[in-house]
């Protein structure tokens, strides 16, 4: 079989235009990047907005392997065979970062025959999205310190910056640094950090944001720094919302791109969901439920992370009512899960299977409680045995879940065929959707409702530094007590140890830190050791990639 990249470059894409016109979007209404990409214009999305909402379906997944488990491609080819049955479908995405890019994982466009093209502008800059995120958030860190230089009117205490700067790579040389170094006039001397731009709480804002209005507020209302005096800095008092949102009024529109078979998908904003809310922008998914009568989405990483922050936030925020829940699982994540090592996951392993299938029930489970019905997208590797499939398929029946092999990686939609039947029987069936938590609990009982019903924990421990900082955010307003909680938590395990693989139980959640996301309109709770600031592997993908001298990418995955 051809690699990722070759099916993707030898593709029959059709200009953007005639995806576009599918869809009922005129060429006025189309900002175009290059032949086969563009944004829509607030124009189109205006004259759309009174439209009925098609279904909304969801694909997450069980805690995966490092390698990931897929999860892009069946959202890709679960859209493309929904339209093989005849079903107008549509495809709603994170863009990809290039720290995973060039990092361990790779690219986030799909893969084989469910992909979305052209892969390699999405996996790189794409439409210049998050570098509009990058340097917007720059611009307030470089106004922070430009206040400090000019005297400090506000009386920012320098100790208490809590804003720090970002880039789009992999690079942990840059998590701890000084800034200001050198003469009287490069600045005041002061330890700063970075991190990747899909933890940047502009990104944040960027996809929860639903106009350029709403956008300058949010950012207005970031929480910079503390004084002094300990009264707040928000990004308003330093004047630099404005310049940040015309850096951003591009980057609010969605972008619209097609797959291997011409499917139109929507790729919108880049959140980490181990380390930031893992959604695709509110501003696409529902602009995706106008065009279409099924709208596929995805929540990054586990159900843990992902489908939780999907439901608990951007759901809350957007008013969006889910119809159905595809939980993406491999035999073997479900191996490794149950303690086999990676170098080992193709063997047949009976035993390793079942112990690992508790990460499976427990993720059914936990999708359930959100009143969701669940169909399981088995998806099929060629070490695959029949009996360990037929084995899953029995688990699945036990629970009374339905469960389908997905072969769209080799087959593309034909091999989703069976999975977009039964999705679309399941989301005719009334469900009861609803929140894990009611806003009105404390943030204490928001964070041990999410430990001990999704994680499965025993209780939380809260480091001396989470206390305080929950004290002090307490303090400042109390619309903030009502935020929702993002949880930054390894996405290897349902606990905060990605060493506690299958189903951990009978231990304490550990919290180290509680951060204000005052714009985002969230409180972010760093569990464990997660790090904002990734690093690159022995062997970065980066090692693989090259251009030719006519322009044509090698080594993308």
């Amino acid at each position: 079989m051809k690699t990722d990249i070759e099916i993707a470059q030898s593709a029959n894409m059709k200009p953007i235009n005639e995806i576009a016109q599918k869809l009922g979007i005129l060429d006025d209404e189309l900002e175009l990047y290059g032949k086969y990409k563009a944004k829509i214009t607030d124009g189109f999305i205006k004259r759309n907005e009174y439209k009925p909402d098609g279904k909304l379906i969801l694909v997450t997944a069980i805690n995966p392997t490092p390698a990931g488990e897929g999860k892009t491609t069946t959202t890709v080819g679960l859209g493309q065979a929904l339209a093989k049955i005849g079903k107008k479908s549509i495809i709603a995405l994170r863009e990809p970062s290039l720290g995973p890019v060039f990092g361990m994982k790779g690219g986030a466009a799909g893969g084989g025959y469910s992909q979305v093209l052209p892969m390699e502008d999405i996996n790189l800059h794409f439409t210049g999205d998050f570098h509009a995120i990058t340097s917007a958030n720059n611009l307030l860190c470089a106004i922070i310190d430009n206040h400090l230089q000019q005297g400090n009117e506000l009386g920012i205490d320098q100790r208490r910056i809590l804003f720090t700067r970002v880039m789009d790579m992999n690079d942990r040389a840059l998590r701890n640094i000084i800034v200001g170094l050198g003469s009287k006039v490069d600045g005041i001397p002061r330890e700063d950090h970075f991190m990747i731009t899909v933890a940047s709480e502009v990104m944040a804002i960027l996809c929860l944001s639903s106009s350029i209005a709403d956008l300058k507020e949010r950012l207005g209302n970031i929480l910079v720094a503390y004084k002094n005096n300990n009264d707040p800095v928000y990004c308003r008092d330093l004047q630099a919302h404005g310049a940040m949102a015309a850096l951003l009024k591009d980057a609010l529109k969605p972008n619209l791109v097609q797959t291997t078979e011409n499917t139109p998908a929507l790729i919108h904003g880049g959140p980490f969901a181990n380390i930031a809310h893992g959604c695709n922008s509110i501003k696409a998914t529902k602009l995706a439920l106008k065009l279409a009568d099924y709208a596929v989405t995805e929540a990054g990483f586990g159900a843990d992370l992902g489908a939780e922050k999907f439901f608990d936030i951007k759901c809350r925020m957007a008013g969006l009512r889910p119809s159905a829940v595809v939980l993406v699982a491999t035999l073997r994540a479900l191996k490794y899960n149950g303690g086999v090592s990676k170098e080992n996951l193709k063997e047949e392993n009976r035993d390793a299977l079942k112990k690992g299938t508790d990460n499976l029930m427990a993720h059914i489970a936990n999708l359930k409680k959100f009143g969701l019905p669940v169909v399981v997208a088995l998806n099929r590797f060629d070490s695959d045995t029949d009996a360990e499939i037929d084995f899953i398929r029995g688990v699945c029946s036990s629970l009374d879940v339905d469960m389908a092999l997905s072969e769209v990686f080799a087959k593309g939609g034909e091999g989703g065929v069976d999975l977009a039947q039964k999705v679309v029987a399941v989301c005719e069936k009334e469900n009861n959707f609803k929140f894990l938590y009611d806003a009105d609990l404390s943030i204490t009982e928001k964070i041990e409702t999410i430990a001990t019903q999704i994680y499965r924990a025993s209780g939380v421990k809260y480091d001396a530094t989470a206390l305080a900082s929950l004290k002090q955010i307490e303090s400042l307003n109390e619309k903030y007590k009502k935020f929702p909680v993002c949880m930054a938590k390894t996405q290897y395990s349902l606990s905060d140890d990605p060493l506690k693989l299958g189903l951990p139980t009978g231990y304490d959640l550990n919290v180290r830190d509680i951060k204000l996301s005052a714009g985002a309109g969230f409180i972010v709770v760093l569990t464990g050791t997660i790090m904002t600031m990734p690093g690159l592997p022995k062997l970065p993908a980066a090692y693989n990639i090259d251009v030719d001298d006519n322009g044509n990418i090698t080594g993308l995955f």
